[in-house]
Parts: structure tokens; sequence; C-alpha cells
């Protein structure tokens, strides 16, 4: 937190990376780790989109932590025993002190940990999704899309540094905000963003060239959550993202699109905002909406053309342990 009461990201993370030469250590294989999520988190979301995308499930084996966490952690207790039943840990810290017992930053998901070992190898979230894109390409299903095209990563870079800072993190920036000029400081740079993302989505199905990129994998995740949690407990209320138009049907779209919709649960979602964010709902009261079944309503992008996978297909069906609830 800033002297002026501004939210400031710790961005400090684990930086080793799983590469397919194996060049820091941790080589590309099969079986060999597990991708640690939450479903309420928006940037675990974004690896949990990828590995469905590029068909990494039999390879990369997922846990999942519970929607509440105390300062220790990320814990398991949606597992039999409250223990992942790979890992076998209760709290993500574990792994994170494997690595590194005087571990100083936060624990946080996605994180990818080594079977064999126990120990953490990396929680760089913008780094894993390009990576499970590209060093994992000899394991990836037939059909897998290109999220990061080489003619078109200039333009993603660009959008995704915008959205993250204005957008991803700027919902953060206005609900952690410790002053009313922080606060509405970060409104401003949300709004702006937000309009200017509207007007781009009114004439183009994706927010970079004709097909799903990593940009859409990083704005979508902040949408999802946006009406149900960001608008009234981040006090991002000018408006709901079902009222505008481009952006509310843009994600429809791609709520609807297997490897988006399939990753999503509102209640875990909610259950960890407002039951962990004691500082800005003390009475830990989960509302009891909004109706999530909008989602599922015709969006009409299809007009504007584009392919969502381009020369690739969707992903197949979700692993049976791996389903979230379905909407209704």
């Amino acid at each position: 937190m800033a002297a002026d009461g501004e939210f400031k990201r710790d961005l400090r993370y684990i930086t080793t990376r799983i590469t397919a030469d194996g060049r820091d250590g941790w080589p590309v294989e099969p079986g060999r780790y597990r991708l640690v999520i939450a479903r309420a988190c928006p940037w675990a979301n974004r690896a949990a989109i990828v590995r469905r995308l590029m068909g990494l499930e039999d390879v990369l084996s997922m846990g999942v932590a519970g929607p509440l966490h105390d300062e220790r952690s990320w814990s398991f207790d949606l597992d039999p025993d409250g223990r992942d039943p790979v890992l076998g840990i209760e709290r993500l810290q574990e792994a994170f002190f494997r690595r590194d017992p005087e571990y100083p930053r936060g624990i946080t998901v996605p994180a990818i940990v080594d079977i064999p070992t126990g120990q953490v190898v990396t929680n760089d979230f913008p780094r894993m999704t390009l990576d499970l894109g590209r060093e994992w390409a000899a394991h990836q299903r037939d059909g897998a899309p290109d999220l990061y095209p080489d003619k078109l990563r200039d333009e993603i870079d660009d959008v995704a540094l915008k959205v993250f800072h204005d957008v991803n993190n700027g919902v953060y920036k206005c609900g952690f905000a410790r002053s009313q000029d922080a606060y509405e400081g970060a409104y401003r740079a949300l709004w702006e963003r937000l309009d200017w993302l509207e007007e781009r989505l009114r004439t183009q199905r994706y927010l970079v060239g004709d097909t799903i990129t990593e940009a859409d994998v990083r704005l979508w995740p902040t949408l999802v959550r946006f009406d149900a949690v960001y608008h009234g407990h981040f006090k991002c209320n000018r408006q709901k993202l079902a009222e505008m138009p481009a952006l509310w049907a843009y994600a429809r779209d791609l709520f609807q699109t297997p490897g988006f919709g399939d990753t999503i649960d509102f209640e875990q979602t909610k259950t960890h905002y407002y039951g962990v964010h004691r500082m800005i709902n003390p009475t830990g009261i989960v509302p009891s909406g909004p109706d999530p079944r909008g989602w599922l309503t015709p969006h009409g992008r299809e007009a504007l053309g584009g392919r969502p996978f381009g020369d690739g297909t969707a992903p197949g069906p979700v692993p049976e342990g791996e389903r979230v609830p379905a909407l209704g």
C-alpha cells in the first residue's frame, strides 16, 4: 500500500520456468507437475483456461484450493481430509516453504508444483500461460489453438498491458484503496479503459485479430467476475457489465465457448471475495445474486465473423473430476 492510499500489487514472483529444454532446471515432463488454482481467483482462471484450450489435462494435473483462506494461505479444504490428493499437503504454503523455508512474499495461485520434491516451481502467472501455450507444445492436443501468434505479439502485449493496469489490477486498486483520491483515480482509469474496450469490441469479435488470443484470456476472467463481485464489493459501480452492450455480448460469447465458462464457479468466487475481505465486508455475508443464467443468453457475436480457435478446434469435454456446477 502506497503512502497516498493507492493499492500496489507485489509483482515479485518465483520466475523459474518449466521449458521444453529444461534450461532453468525444470524440463517439461508429462505427469511431473501439478497446477494449483482456486476457482475464485482471476489470475488462476487464466491458467485453467489455457490448460483446457491446449488439452493438457492428461499431462499436467490440477489441484483446486477452496475459496476461503487465512494469513497462512490457500488450503485444500474441498478435498477429502483437507489434503490435496496428489501433493499430500493441507496448504499451498507448504510447497512454497519446501522451495524456500524463508519465503517472504504472498502465497499465490496459480502455482505449479514439482510433484516429486513437493516444491513450487513458479507462481509467475503472466509467464505461465505463455509457456503452457509454447513450451508444452509437444504434449498439446491435436487442434490446440495458437494464442500468441508471432505476427500479433506486439499488439497482444500492448493490449494486455493496458488491460492489466487499468482493468485486471484496476478493480483491485478501486477495492483496496485507502484514500478517496486513490479510489477515484483508479475508478476513472478503470472506466476509461472499459469504455475503450467497449468501443474496440463493437466492430470486432475478439480483442486482437479474428481469433481468441492471450489478450482475451487475460481480460475475460475480470469481466466474468465483474457484476458478481467487482461492481458492488470493489465499488466499481458506474455500470454493470450487463449494461455495456459490446462488452457484455463479448463476455457471453467467450463464456459459451468451450474452455471458458466451464472453468467458472460463481458461488466459490463470491464466497472468496465477500468472505475473505473482511476489511471491506466485515459481516462476511455473501450476496445471493446476481442470477448467473444471463450468461447463457444469445450473444449475436457470430455476425462479426471471426474463428474462435483459428485453424484449431474446440477442446474436448471437461474431465469428470474438474466439472463446475451448471448454471440454473
